[in-house]
């Protein structure tokens, strides 16, 4: 069994467990994933990072580290949400229009599928995957 974190395009994220990740790939690309909030069937997975085991002979300094990563990935989630516009799942035909002169130029964040990121690269247009750390862990 492997859990994902998935996320709609109204950004809403939930968990899911899946026998393998060919389960989880066949029932994306046949439309049967949901999101359990607003029933969109635009549900990607999340960059997830792993679980840290807290054993009381853990290191510590990596712990610590790791946590101050967290914190700081909280931060950048926090800067993004409050200086970005969200364009959700519409996110690489804003980037192109943006790129291309169609629109204003502004600050934007959203979603897109790795064949997307594949091919604003191949573009020339430059983007940054982030971390979406939940905020209130």
């Amino acid at each position: 069994m492997i859990k994902y974190i998935l996320t709609c395009e109204n950004n809403h994220e939930f968990e899911s467990w899946f026998s393998n990740s060919k389960e989880y790939e066949k029932l994306k690309k046949n439309n049967f994933l949901e999101c359990i909030v607003c029933k969109s069937k635009s549900v990607d997975k999340s960059i997830m990072s792993p679980r840290v085991a807290s054993f009381q002979s853990e290191d510590k300094k990596t712990q610590k580290e790791f946590t101050k990563v967290k914190k700081d990935l909280i931060k950048v989630r926090k800067f993004v949400e409050k200086n970005f516009e969200f364009v959700g799942k519409n996110f690489t035909r804003e980037i192109r229009n943006i790129f291309y002169d169609k629109k204003k130029n502004r600050n934007i964040y959203g979603t897109t599928t790795d064949k997307e990121r594949e091919e604003l690269k191949e573009e020339g247009i430059e983007t940054v995957s982030v971390p979406w750390v939940d905020k209130e862990n």
